[in-house]
């Protein structure tokens, strides 16, 4: 018996430009189509969304003009938070990086208080400069939402693989054992899939 091929699906596949584009020029059409590939793939692949990502991406799709496919081809699933076990090690982890971040987070608030100090004609440049710098240092690169922590439970829960472009998911999936796929090269597999069925 053929094992069945998992995804677990991320937004980014179709609100992040760069990426949706490989399927249609909104997310409406992005969706459109990967409902394409979902209805081939059918009875070989399963495609799974956690009920916060589900949500997310109903803001950015038209429902009405998916509907009822996009309730056929996506399994929406909450994972089972009482049962999965995670390793300590990656709460040590967590509570390190979340910490690394704080101060790189002060050392940017610093840096722009002094520039302020210096030119306090462009304090609004300023301060949106330190929004934008303080937010990546603490922001990029670690999973900073209940949703993205219920695309990585999903996936150990049903040893699936996780299709995002957030590096945060991707770099913590890597780091608890889990498959995953860049969404940048999602269509590619999914046209992969379809040519070897």
């Amino acid at each position: 018996m053929i094992k069945m091929i998992r995804f677990i699906l991320d937004t980014s596949i179709f609100v992040n430009p760069e990426i949706r584009n490989r399927f249609g020029d909104n997310p409406t059409e992005a969706m459109k189509i990967f409902l394409e590939y979902a209805e081939r793939l059918f009875g070989r692949v399963e495609f799974y969304m956690p009920p916060g990502i589900y949500k997310e991406v109903s803001h950015f799709v038209e429902l009405e003009e998916v509907s009822p496919d996009i309730e056929l081809y996506i399994i929406k699933k909450p994972p089972n938070v009482h049962d999965i076990r995670i390793p300590a090690f990656v709460v040590y982890e967590l509570i390190e990086d979340i910490r690394r971040r704080i101060d790189k987070g002060l050392r940017v608030a610093e840096k722009a208080v002094r520039e302020s100090v210096v030119d306090s004609q462009n304090v609004n440049a300023i301060i949106q400069k330190l929004r934008r710098n303080y937010r990546k240092a603490l922001r990029e690169g670690i999973v900073d939402s209940k949703e993205d922590f219920e695309l990585i439970l999903l996936a150990k829960e049903l040893d699936a693989t996780i299709v995002s472009a957030d590096v945060g998911i991707l770099t913590w999936a890597q780091k608890m054992g889990i498959k995953w796929i860049d969404a940048a090269r999602f269509k590619e597999v999914l046209d992969e899939l379809i040519e070897k069925a």
